[in-house]
């Protein structure tokens, strides 16, 4: 299954976050049983230093916090504007195919059709793979077709510009898989990060315990606010599921507006 190389996939998104708030409340009581641990065998530390470390270690947290979803909604961006492209491309695709002689103009009005019917089946989970299978069915054809235009009007103005508006459809279908499916969170990302939140948390109950402080509510805010975050870049980097995806009206459009001008010819 394409993208079953990424760990997190396999977990929904409230299992993500679930096992990251008993990760934090783990690390939390770890660190508050290390400090009884010292207090007990009678080693002292300064609370100032303590604290200045710990919030350093937090401030490091938010940063990485910060950059990571940076990067998950830089690619969520990057998306939806590759949506835009596509369907732009393809209905300028459609409008350039009037231009091709007789029968060639009706055929490819039709697989361009079929093409965005199935470029809106790949946004479906269950769908995914046979719907790339037989969208790269569909540039062979469009393509072989477009091969036997250049025999009949050699040279033709309106040719030339139907093939580049076909060689944009191409090329952006070929962008949107990488940017759907392969441009995701580095795995090494996704470490650093869950380690630093372990070393943060575990700081934050050690901190705990030298103050003598019982268990605080802020540190089950802290857990929880950080397992919100960590879910929602995760919502966001998962383009085919979760809660956040990509709208695809720009592509509905075009697809309307397609079978519009096809009724009325």
């Amino acid at each position: 299954m394409i993208g079953a190389g990424y760990f997190l996939d396999v977990m929904p998104a409230w299992a993500v976050f679930v096992a990251t708030v008993a990760m934090c409340w783990l690390a939390i009581e770890g660190g508050r049983l290390a400090g009884r641990l010292r207090v007990r065998v009678g080693a002292h530390e300064k609370s100032d230093s303590v604290v200045a470390l710990h919030g350093s270690i937090l401030a490091l947290l938010a940063f990485i916090l910060a950059f990571t979803f940076g990067m998950a909604a830089n690619r969520f961006d990057a998306r939806k504007k590759l949506v835009l492209a596509e369907a732009n491309a393809i209905g300028t695709c459609y409008l350039r195919a009037e231009l091709l002689p007789s029968p060639f103009d009706t055929e490819m009005r039709g697989l361009l059709l079929e093409y965005v019917d199935t470029r809106l089946d790949a946004v479906q989970p269950d769908k995914l793979e046979s719907a790339l299978a037989k969208a790269e069915e569909l540039h062979a054809l469009l393509w072989s077709q477009t091969v036997q235009v250049s025999w009949e009007v050699p040279g033709s103005y309106g040719f030339v510009l139907f093939t580049q508006s076909l060689n944009d459809v191409i090329d952006l279908h070929e962008k949107r898989v990488v940017a759907s499916i392969y441009d995701r969170l580095p795995g090494g990302v996704w470490g650093a990060l869950y380690a630093v939140a372990i070393i943060a948390m575990l700081a934050t109950g050690y901190h705990l315990s030298l103050t003598d402080s019982r268990r605080s509510v802020t540190s089950v805010a802290l857990a929880l606010a950080f397992s919100v975050v960590i879910t929602l870049i995760v919502d966001l980097d998962r383009p085919q599921s979760g809660t956040l995806r990509v709208g695809q009206q720009s592509m509905v459009d075009v697809q309307e507006s397609m079978i519009e001008m096809s009724e009325a010819q």
